[in-house]
């Protein structure tokens, strides 16, 4: 890939090629008459290589653990290729931000251990297969937003690694909002900054972007409805969209004195996350909803759908093997690494009964009655997999990446979400026709057994999911090559105060035009009011002069 990268960027100068114009065989001639010119030639390009690099620019990144940082990551890697240094933030312990060849690594302390981590990562993959109270679930939103919290307090209580921040200068910041010490360390260090984000809780990102976001035809998160709903439908959504700004409220809170606390000025992190140069938006419109977007809002869905590689040698005979049925790619994430025995039974006995050679990433027990058919590993190459042309059904947790590589390679999908944006994401599939969703905590053996026999048997699922896959990869340019782009644009210009509306400016009163509203009934109000005076008085006048002349009359006749 970096050598890739590397043709690439040499292709885009002319100055690269100094002997374009001379004919072919006259630079033969010249290569082979001058012993020292292959030598030359690459003191050239190493010279040129080192020039780009040193033209490169210099990137925070302040990233989330888990998921989140596999398309980071690829933003990370290409923008490395390109000559940026690049400097990753995070926290000592994690799961999957590593050292790595393309970035600086610098790290802060935190509360709790790495088995802490593993257990709670575990415990909500396991817990999601069984019926939780809304107490419960609202405890583990709680829980990660308190760690949230207290990690982004250490980050900013360590003076080393800020005087190592401000000391740097930055040309920008790239950073998951889901944690949103990003931007408060922005504003401390005065550097743009671009958000790559699939979505926010209480919908933050509209309301931080000042987006419209009407509740009409704009379903809410975890209301599993789509862009058309009836009238109860959209009561629900409006009563959904007031409590989730509630709630949101009350966990977002605590930042707000952090805010003043440590920027010594009064702002809520709502205002914060508005100074937002771009936000890189992981959807488009094959996938999500039509609604509308702001001008500093790209979208980049697919980011991770890249450009399949050859699988390895074991996964090429066991796909070959599989004969004229093909294989079904089973996955429900990195986070659900045991579930349920009782359940696991249940999804083994129904991946039993299709012909098809089944690739189940599974660490957990192994249930006793695991059929031939079935092969547990404990990684596979998803994407690569699901580019083979053998490949016929994709059973997913429903996450946005595994999502979209499903799109991106048109393989139709048995859904089974678990928690998050998760079931969303499987009601935007499923109203496409690509796929079909199951209830973890109802499906039954041959619930999952009918729903994988559908998608694999009936063809318009396979119609469904090629026609979304033909509109989304009918773009000009890939959405990781986009992301990189206004990256890169935001460091060279110093973010994009160009495409901030004038919106932010404006007052609750102004933005929703009440004045004018109370203005203009105003008028009209003193209009009417005048003019029922204007015709009380001349009603009076005419009513006065008539009652002269029937006096004037009376005293005549007398």
């Amino acid at each position: 890939m970096e050598e890739q990268s590397t043709s690439h960027s040499l292709s885009l100068s002319g100055s690269l090629h100094p002997h374009k114009a001379l004919p072919t065989f006259y630079r033969r001639e010249m290569a082979s008459s001058h012993p020292g010119f292959h030598f030359l030639a690459s003191w050239a390009v190493i010279l040129l290589l080192l020039r780009i690099f040193s033209e490169g620019g210099k990137l925070l990144v302040i990233p989330i653990d888990g998921s989140h940082w596999l398309s980071m990551r690829l933003v990370v890697e290409q923008l490395r290729h390109r000559g940026h240094e690049i400097v990753v933030v995070a926290p000592e312990i994690n799961l999957r931000i590593g050292a790595s060849m393309h970035y600086s690594m610098k790290t802060y302390s935190v509360s709790y251990t790495r088995e802490f981590v593993e257990a709670e990562f575990k415990k909500l993959g396991y817990k999601s297969f069984t019926p939780q109270t809304f107490l419960e679930k609202f405890s583990k939103i709680t829980n990660i937003t308190t760690m949230f919290f207290d990690s982004c307090k250490r980050l900013l209580s360590n003076k080393e690694l800020m005087k190592y921040l401000e000391e740097s200068m930055f040309d920008g910041v790239l950073m998951d909002p889901f944690f949103p010490c990003g931007q408060i360390v922005a504003e401390h260090l005065s550097i743009p900054s671009v958000y790559l984000v699939r979505g926010l809780p209480c919908s933050l990102d509209f309301h931080a972007t000042l987006c419209p976001n009407p509740p009409s035809y704009i379903p809410r998160f975890f209301t599993h409805y789509t862009d058309r709903m009836g009238f109860f439908q959209r009561l629900g959504n409006l009563l959904v969209s007031l409590s989730s700004t509630l709630t949101c409220s009350f966990l977002y809170s605590p930042y707000d004195h952090l805010i003043k606390e440590f920027l010594q000025q009064e702002a809520t992190l709502l205002e914060l996350l508005s100074h937002a140069s771009i936000w890189l938006m992981k959807y488009d419109f094959v996938f999500e909803y039509p609604r509308p977007v702001m001008p500093n809002m790209v979208l980049i869905g697919g980011i991770t759908c890249t450009q399949e590689k050859q699988i390895s040698k074991e996964f090429e005979a066991i796909v070959n093997a599989s004969g004229e049925h093909g294989i079904v790619v089973f996955s429900l994430g990195s986070m659900v690494s045991e579930i349920p025995m009782k359940k696991g039974m249940e999804i083994a006995d129904a991946l039993g009964s299709v012909p098809q050679t089944v690739l189940w990433r599974y660490t957990g027990e192994v249930p006793p009655n695991l059929p031939k058919n079935v092969k547990l590993v404990k990684w596979l190459p998803q994407n690569d997999l699901l580019a083979h042309p053998k490949t016929r059904a994709f059973i997913t947790h429903g996450g946005s990446h595994g999502v979209y590589e499903g799109i991106c390679n048109a393989v139709p999908m048995v859904l089974m979400p678990l928690f998050g944006d998760q079931m969303d994401n499987a009601k935007r599939v499923e109203s496409r026709g690509a796929g079909l969703t199951l209830n973890i905590l109802e499906m039954t053996s041959k619930d999952i057994s009918d729903a994988l026999k559908a998608v694999i048997n009936d063809k318009k699922y396979k119609e469904n999911i090629q026609r979304l896959s033909d509109l989304h990869l009918d773009r000009p340019i890939h959405p990781l090559d986009l992301a990189v782009h206004w990256v890169e644009f935001v460091m060279r210009h110093k973010g994009a105060p160009h495409l901030r509306p004038a919106a932010h400016d404006l007052n609750w009163i102004q933005y929703h035009s009440l004045d004018v509203f109370a203005f203009l009934l105003a008028v009209v109000l003193l209009s009417l009011f005048i003019s029922v005076k204007c015709c009380m008085f001349c009603c009076r006048r005419c009513c006065f002069k008539k009652g002269r002349k029937s006096k004037s009359g009376k005293s005549k006749t007398h």
